[in-house]
């Protein structure tokens, strides 16, 4: 994609503080991270997300060797791994990406979520399950 800013990024026409890179992903700082060692995994290929991501299990292995790496490095209190789709779920670069986010004691990440009691369960789950 000409305008997609991880597309440049993968070819080298904008820098970026590249961690780890294969035939099939490279993950690389974020530029505005919300902590120390605030990493994005990206498949090279350009996917917007994970709905075009079938046939990417590459992913898993990148996102678990970043994940380590950035738990040798900086010993965080935990790690948060998410994955955005759409921009009502907060995307904002439309190429798939995993944000590996360490968490360090003191400064703990707020996400909050609107929860309520599970009803019809057994019919959420059936429907699902139809499409799978």
């Amino acid at each position: 994609m000409d305008d997609c800013v991880f597309c440049k990024i993968i070819d080298g026409e904008i820098p970026g503080n590249v961690v780890y890179q294969d035939e099939n992903v490279v993950a690389f700082l974020d530029a505005n991270p919300v902590s120390r060692g605030h990493t994005l995994v990206v498949p090279k290929k350009h996917v917007e997300d994970i709905h075009s991501a079938e046939g990417m299990q590459y992913m898993w292995d990148a996102l678990v060797n970043v994940s380590n790496a950035i738990e040798e490095a900086f010993d965080p209190e935990g790690m948060n791994i998410a994955q955005n789709n759409g921009e009502a779920a907060g995307q904002e670069v439309f190429h798939l990406h995993f944000h590996v986010t360490p968490v360090y004691r003191g400064d703990e990440l707020e996400i909050n979520y609107n929860r309520s009691e599970l009803e019809n369960g057994d019919e959420i789950a059936g429907k699902i399950s139809e499409h799978l």
